[in-house]
């Protein structure tokens, strides 16, 4: 039985005087049939291609396992309709055009028909326009999400410049902080694409709570192996790194910073995206702009809070305190996550992906090799590679800048902990300053040339730097602070090309391969830390320090040589990607 369905087709323009069709199909198959997807449209007029005027019906035969090739209607003769049953199987339909009500379906005509579209669907001016992008999809969501990154930020960045005041009070040499950084940067090297692989295929919220969660663990026991080694001092401070203690301080810190990096890329790369809305650009560049700020006010906070309470208070009760504000912050962060969630409508519940399973055949480690693998690959045949380089070279710097080797230098000089706790606030206020500095330097000189600006900048005041520090003045309290002084604008230099390198990136990177090639660059950056701490870890005593000095002050020129020599001869296809810049 043959359903016929009846439908007028006046509005689009179509006639043929004689209405005749000849609809051809595999024999006996169940398929369905429409007239908009025919495979053939045959009609008797000798000129096919005229325009048709005057069709009033049509109809289109559903669900029948029949075969049949030619379909009549009433306007044909029944002897057109007998010499025709010979090639059709199925019984013969009669439509009589007068059956066709055409007023009373409403139909529109043209013109009507164009003014009830633009009725409908208004045209947004360009102000409306501006007002939706830059309104986020879930308002609400976002501000819980800023909360949450609030807390969770501020209890880390404290724990960023605790750990290694308080270890550089137990040994005389930079060794046992190399140590650690290094084999917390090797974890990032290898766990880091796994964790990727497995967060890709949890759900967000629960996943996301549960690395706050190890993440809070692992900070809880590092500070009661910091504690029990300021109760219980070594004998000798050569045999600390022999201690258990230290063993497990170590394993527990890579897992601390193997968590923190994992929370940065799902916030940063996932979460925020969602809430602020993928198709809402300037939402999303505020987001990312206030993101930003509270990591570098949180890095301002935890700093100075601790410096400050260091310099007053025995380190094991600034330890405790430590401990206590991670206890308190997690169920805030817990909460907040929930209600992030919440207020967003379920926007970030998510099943597991359909794609991308871990095989149970294949363990762990091969999962992670052919990551490794593939993301290598992918990162060497990105068309903005000598930008990434330039940004990776960045990261060999480790000793002029603030962080835990400059932090355990300072503290084994004598300098005041509030001093200390205060040059890496102000290292951090700069990072606040370069998202307003970098705009401006985008709008005088284009985004790349804004780039190698910041690159230049850095490079000159860090060899400044250098040359305080062999000038041997740093004994004295002013040439040090100058010296301190100069470290903190390079940041501004620095800072700032990692805003626009951000986006410099962004541009060139296809968004098919971003995060794979991001979570490569992440890696990549990782290990040229490590290097970097390694050669610490053979020239770890403090004298050395002006010779790694050196080295950080060659890899900066480094990256912005290879910068420069990129805006000088760029290829085609970088020419192509930056067409918008005026200065390329």
């Amino acid at each position: 039985m043959a359903m016929v369905t009846v439908f007028p087709l006046s509005s689009y323009g179509f006639s043929h005087s004689k209405r005749q069709a000849c609809l051809s199909a595999p024999p006996t198959s169940g398929v369905r049939h429409r007239l908009a997807s025919c495979r053939w449209l045959n009609f008797s007029s000798p000129c096919g291609i005229r325009r048709f005027q005057n069709l009033q019906s049509s109809c289109s035969i559903t669900n029948t396992d029949v075969d049949f090739s030619h379909l009549g209607t009433g306007d044909e003769s029944p002897q057109d309709l007998l010499a025709d049953e010979s090639c059709c199987s199925a019984p013969i339909v009669h439509l009589k055009p007068d059956i066709l009500d055409t007023e009373s379906l409403g139909l529109l005509d043209e013109g009507a028909y164009v003014d009830s579209l633009l009725t409908v669907l208004p045209v947004l001016s360009a102000e409306e326009q501006n007002a939706l992008a830059a309104t986020p999809a879930h308002p609400a969501g976002l501000y819980a999400c800023y909360a949450s990154c609030l807390a969770g930020n501020l209890v880390e960045q404290l724990w960023n410049f605790a750990w290694p005041s308080a270890i550089a009070l137990l040994h005389p040499s930079l060794l046992p902080v190399a140590v650690m950084g290094f084999f917390s940067k090797t974890a990032i090297i290898v766990g880091g694409p796994v964790v990727g692989k497995l967060m890709d295929n949890s759900p967000r919220v629960p996943a996301y709570i549960s690395l706050n969660v190890v993440q809070a663990a692992a900070q809880l026991l590092s500070a009661a192996l910091i504690i029990h080694a300021h109760t219980f001092p070594p004998p000798s401070a050569s045999s600390m790194l022999l201690h258990p203690w230290f063993s497990a301080l170590v394993l527990a810190g890579a897992v601390e910073r193997l968590s923190g990096v994992a929370l940065g890329v799902a916030m940063e790369r996932d979460w925020v995206v969602l809430l602020a809305g993928i198709n809402r650009p300037i939402a999303l560049a505020q987001a990312n702009a206030i993101l930003n700020r509270i990591d570098h006010l949180c890095e301002i906070t935890g700093a100075s809070l601790f410096g400050i309470l260091l310099s007053k208070y025995d380190p094991v009760i600034c330890l405790k305190f430590a401990a206590g504000l991670m206890i308190w912050s997690l169920p805030i962060m817990i909460g907040l996550t929930w209600l992030t969630n919440k207020l967003s409508t379920g926007v970030l519940d998510r099943p597991k992906s359909s794609g991308g399973h871990l095989d149970d055949n294949d363990s762990i480690v091969d999962v992670g090799f052919e990551a490794i693998k593939l993301g290598w690959k992918e990162y060497m045949q990105q068309p903005v590679l000598p930008a990434s380089l330039a940004y990776v070279l960045l990261y060999f710097n480790v000793v002029l800048a603030p962080g835990s080797l400059m932090t355990a230098f300072l503290t084994q000089r004598g300098l005041n902990p509030s001093i200390i706790g205060g040059f890496s606030g102000l290292c951090a206020f700069m990072g606040v300053a370069a998202t307003f500095v970098s705009a401006n330097l985008v709008k005088k000189f284009g985004i790349l040339k804004a780039g190698a600006v910041g690159l230049i900048f850095q490079a000159s005041l860090l060899a400044v730097a250098v040359a305080v520090y062999w000038s041997g003045s740093l004994s004295q309290q002013s040439p040090l602070i100058f010296f301190l002084g100069l470290i903190v604008l390079s940041k501004l230099g620095h800072l700032s090309f990692d805003v626009v390198g951000a986006q410099i990136l962004q541009t060139g990177i296809p968004s098919s391969k971003a995060n794979l090639i991001g979570t490569t660059e992440i890696s990549v950056a990782s290990l040229a830390e490590s290097v970097m701490l390694g050669v610490v870890i053979i020239v770890n005593d403090a004298s050395h320090f002006g010779f790694l000095a050196l080295l950080s002050l060659l890899s900066v020129v480094g990256a912005a040589c290879i910068f420069c020599r990129w805006l000088v001869n760029p290829t085609a296809e970088q020419r192509s990607l930056f067409s918008f810049d005026r200065e390329f």
